[in-house]
């Protein structure tokens, strides 16, 4: 996320699928496009698959309409073993960042499909497991993430056991950059860039998974 002094910004997630690529040998290869680098609109994406969107429950609708202001950019070369889905958005604020964090996190379950004819798989898919709120007042920005729905993380906890193996080397990993130099941060371990308005938090992925709180963050500016 970058963030500007009137609270706007654009916020971004990545996903390298490279390894899962590679785990999955020759069939997964085969099963993809050899090689992609280009960016998707979802408004286009969402207007051509209309038709099949209508006959979706109104909450999935919903969820997807909400997806609109988003852009995919995907780069697969399966010579080179890559497979990167960048997804990205710009907010006027931080309340409305909230708001695009959860679409983010639902949509992340559509990107490996946005090749399909058939959005109809989405019906299946389960509902929020985590919820993220941000917020920036007076020089001080709060990430805080939380479980919203506790039976059905406890079913993601049971079911990542027999995929400990493929996702012990995932990582989660928290970009923030701020308009002014950061003066504290409630993350010991974290890494700053030179000019020091960046910083990085990196955890496992399943540690995440397990307690989404190792990702919660305060960040304290400069007051200049």
């Amino acid at each position: 996320m970058t963030l500007q002094e009137d609270g706007s910004g654009r916020m971004a997630i990545e996903m390298d699928l490279s390894e899962m690529m590679a785990f999955g040998g020759d069939l997964m290869k085969d099963s993809i496009p050899k090689r992609i680098d280009s960016i998707i609109s979802f408004k286009q994406f969402l207007e051509e698959k209309k038709d099949s969107i209508a006959t979706l429950p109104e909450a999935e609708q919903r969820k997807l309409k909400k997806l609109e202001n988003y852009k995919l950019h995907m780069v697969i070369d399966t010579d080179e073993g890559t497979m990167v889905f960048d997804m990205f958005t710009d907010f006027s604020n931080v309340a409305e960042a909230n708001e695009l964090m959860n679409g983010m996190q639902n949509s992340s379950r559509l990107m490996p499909s946005m090749g399909d004819t058939n959005v109809s798989k989405t019906e299946d898919a389960s509902g929020e497991v985590f919820g993220t709120s941000f917020s920036f007042t007076n020089d001080v920005f709060k990430r805080d993430a939380y479980i919203i729905d506790e039976a059905a993380h406890k079913k993601q906890l049971d079911s990542m056991q027999g995929m400990e193996a493929f996702m012990g080397s995932s990582t989660y990993k928290l970009k923030y950059t701020f308009p002014k130099k950061i003066k504290e941060a409630s993350v010991e371990d974290a890494t700053f860039s030179l000019d020091g308005k960046t910083i990085v938090i990196e955890r496992s992925f399943t540690a995440y998974i397990r307690n989404p709180d190792v990702l919660d963050l305060e960040v304290i500016l400069e007051n200049e």
